[in-house]
């Protein structure tokens, strides 16, 4: 009896070695796991807030679903980030052209034949599961992917404009000359963080300055036009009003001057009523602990209090203290990645983490700047908070890839114990890039 006894529990694992498993099993950045799984949990309580008188409403009392909801979004994307962090990340160099070349007509099938939701046609939907897919996620991952191979290989000549400067660019501008029409604030954060990358990547100054100015002319005309056809008055009657109502013919064009005009007249005129109720819930936050969890006043009133506006929830429900919290949550993550950037031998793995990670840090910082009222109001997430969507689980797949990144430099470091052969770089890697 005591020989079966003895064998049953020495069948059951020690917690140590338990926890050995498990750190095994999750390699890579520990820090980063860490953020993963904390702000999946802030993900839960917040959006389950924000969601509640919603739910009870759209589904007779039942407040639940979007919880659930939520917590399915989060384990199917934490299985993402399991998934892809085992994966040798040169494999994502083979495949980056690939992705790349499929996003574009991607992108243009989404411009004329997509969903059209809060007027624009930025989805499309999946005929057997009905969920739409936002198809602009996957063509910034994929032009993430691209243009660090891209950068890896054109090092020796990077200096060049046809031989280095325009093979890196041109992907660039072609991604968000499709994006823009649809989304104008994700292809502006796009172009933006790509020049970043460029940057870091030994990109001539001359040429990335050349491309801001390009870039600009559209966001000029934009604001021009904003201040042209401004009045003060905002009656439907008057002229100026009426030019400023006719440009919403052209797509979008009437919605980006109309935020631009609310954005720089809004201490003359009403604020709009998004950026009014974000600006009360801030105020009901107050400076320490905020109301509480699940006491939030505005998500009753507050549109899109679970995605585009869910940091004006934290603030109101934590505080000031729990939204800086959650810049200082950002902060340590791009740190980490900005690391293993510096960690990392070979140049597609380096330029890979670091272009995911200032990707997503960018979109936190915008996201966080709309809530405050910096900005103008656009229609970009907080990721890994906001309720879950495709833009989720993209957002997962790109947090896999850089611990990917993060898992092969501690291989070559020694860190784990497995086969050498698993972290072979692709070809034309053999040097670790220099900082611009």
């Amino acid at each position: 009896m005591n020989e079966t006894t003895d064998k049953l529990f020495s069948q059951i694992p020690s917690v140590e070695g338990m926890r050995n498993q498990l750190a095994y099993r999750t390699r890579g950045d520990k820090y980063i796991w860490g953020i993963v799984v904390l702000l999946s949990l802030v993900s839960i309580l917040v959006v389950y807030s924000a969601t509640g008188s919603l739910a009870y409403k759209m589904y007779k009392g039942n407040t639940n679903v979007y919880l659930f909801k939520q917590v399915s979004f989060t384990m199917i994307g934490i299985l993402l980030i399991y998934f892809l962090h085992r994966i040798n990340y040169t494999l994502f160099s083979r495949v980056a052209t690939v992705l790349f070349m499929l996003s574009v007509p991607l992108l243009i099938y989404t411009l004329f034949f997509g969903a059209r939701i809060n007027e624009g046609s930025r989805w499309i939907k999946l005929p057997i599961i009905n969920m739409t897919v936002q198809t602009s996620d996957l063509a910034k991952l994929a032009l993430f992917m691209y243009i660090s191979r891209m950068l890896s290989r054109k090092q020796e000549v990077i200096k060049d404009f046809k031989k280095g400067f325009l093979p890196v660019v041109m992907p660039v501008l072609i991604i968000c000359a499709l994006i823009m029409p649809a989304n104008l604030s994700n292809a502006l954060l796009t172009g933006a963080t790509s020049l970043l990358l460029m940057f870091i990547g030994r990109v001539s100054i001359k040429h990335i300055l050349l491309t801001i100015g390009v870039a600009l002319i559209p966001v000029a005309f934009i604001v021009s036009v904003a201040v042209i056809t401004y009045d003060g008055k905002q009656k439907e009657e008057t002229k100026k009003t009426t030019v400023a109502e006719k440009a919403k013919s052209f797509g979008r064009f009437g919605t980006w001057v109309k935020r631009v005009q609310d954005f720089i007249y809004a201490e003359k005129d009403e604020v709009p009523y998004q950026v009014q109720q974000a600006k009360i819930a801030i105020a009901n936050g107050g400076v320490l602990v905020g109301l509480g969890p699940g006491n939030s006043q505005q998500r009753n009133f507050l549109p899109q209090a679970y995605n585009d506006f869910i940091y004006s929830i934290i603030i109101e429900e934590y505080g000031l203290m729990g939204g800086a919290f959650m810049i200082f949550i950002y902060l340590v993550f791009l740190f980490r990645c900005i690391r293993i950037f510096r960690r990392c031998p070979y140049a597609f793995g380096a330029f890979l983490a670091l272009g995911l990670s200032f990707t997503l840090v960018i979109q936190a910082v915008a996201n966080m700047a709309v809530n405050v009222n910096l900005v103008p109001v656009t229609g970009v997430t907080l990721p890994l908070v906001s309720m879950g969507g495709s833009s989720y689980l993209f957002t997962c797949c790109a947090i896999g890839i850089i611990l990917s990144v993060a898992r092969n430099v501690e291989q070559m470091e020694g860190k784990v114990e497995e086969p050498v052969t698993d972290h072979l770089a692709p070809a034309g890697e053999t040097e670790k890039p220099a900082l611009a």
